[in-house]
């Protein structure tokens, strides 16, 4: 079975109508969509997607940015697709993203990087039951 993904497109993506560009960049890079949907997180959702940062002092900006606006989480299938992914999508910090990539051509902030993917097959499958529960 080929490897699969979870990818996020913030609050700041959906707010900026980027939902379309940055999925045709992740097709263009023959990545299939398996399930898409637009959703609002709600605090319990936006607490467990991001309880691996629970200790860290930045879990409150994260979870409330989350809860600002909603998202479209998708599901996305291929080759090498978790590692790919995150290529594609840049650096956390848009500043230090390459150009060309989605954070370094459409972040905002560290916050504001527009876009999430799982970065291991065990982020993927917790967090993949929290947005497709």
């Amino acid at each position: 079975m080929p490897e699969q993904t979870l990818i996020v497109l913030k609050p700041d993506a959906v707010e900026r109508n980027l939902i379309g560009e940055i999925l045709s960049r992740f097709e263009k890079s023959n990545f299939t969509i398996v399930k898409l949907q637009k959703l609002n997180y709600s605090k319990e959702m936006a607490e467990s997607f991001y309880s691996v940062h629970k200790e860290k002092p930045f879990f409150g900006e994260l979870v409330s940015y989350i809860l600002s606006g909603s998202v479209v989480v998708a599901v996305l299938e291929g080759e090498n697709v978790i590692e790919k992914v995150r290529e594609i999508n840049g650096a956390t910090d848009p500043e230090k993203a390459t150009k060309g990539s989605i954070r370094g051509d459409f972040g905002v902030s560290i916050t504001k990087n527009t876009v999430h993917a799982s970065d291991s097959p065990q982020s993927f499958e917790k967090e993949v039951k929290v947005v497709f529960s």
